[in-house]
């Protein structure tokens, strides 16, 4: 089993209270992926290195400012938003999945860590009626398809260091998924900032709108 200080390695200046949070992460996940599955079992042992620190990459790529809006497209279980609410206490979070069970567990673990900027919905991306300054999700769908979920839903206020736009996770060979962006996309290797094989073809993908 992985432990929680492969989080406390790459990201030293976290509270007390924020490693007291990501430790509670495999008690609750063992817990509920016991009663409703949100994450493969051969995987919960390794909850700490392929969920929370893969969420944490978008963390290693920009620090989102106090009283900014993220939304969490297809969050299943509730990453990468649950880690980053972690990371970004005073960042505001949408979790949006359309599996309600998925959802059920999300708000468990929600309210087991204490976290007060964490609201959630069962509901398609396409039908939030609200403005955000990133969307944020780990590989869902094709990248061309996500977009066309979400492109009106960036608000046009930038108050970050990276213009308002997509922060999207994915891994392997991205040319062809990416082409139609390819002059509009930065591309971020987590291999650069985590050492784990499992990084080595685990990208961020970046897109201004």
């Amino acid at each position: 089993m992985i432990p929680v200080s492969i989080i406390t390695k790459y990201f030293p200046d976290l509270t007390a209270h924020q490693v007291e949070q990501f430790t509670q992460l495999m008690d609750l996940y063992t817990h509920w992926n016991s009663q409703i599955n949100v994450i493969s079992r051969k995987d919960i042992d390794l909850l700490y290195e392929r969920h929370v620190l893969h969420s944490l990459g978008i963390a290693k790529v920009t620090q989102f400012a106090p009283g900014s809006k993220i939304m969490d497209v297809g969050t299943g279980g509730g990453f990468p938003g649950i880690p980053l609410a972690i990371m970004f206490p005073e960042v505001d979070f949408l979790l949006v999945d359309s599996i309600g069970k998925k959802i059920k567990v999300v708000n468990e673990v929600a309210a087991g860590l204490g976290l007060k900027n964490v609201r959630t919905t069962h509901e398609r991306a396409e039908k939030i009626n609200e403005q955000f300054d990133f969307i944020v999700s780990r590989a869902v769908t094709e990248f061309p398809e996500f977009y066309s979920w979400i492109r009106n839903k960036v608000s046009k206020k930038n108050k970050n260091e990276f213009e308002n736009g997509i922060l999207y996770l994915k891994g392997g060979d991205l040319k062809e998924e990416l082409k139609s962006f390819r002059n509009r996309i930065l591309l971020f290797e987590l291999k650069n900032y985590f050492t784990e094989e499992f990084f080595d073809t685990k990208k961020v993908v970046y897109m201004a709108m």
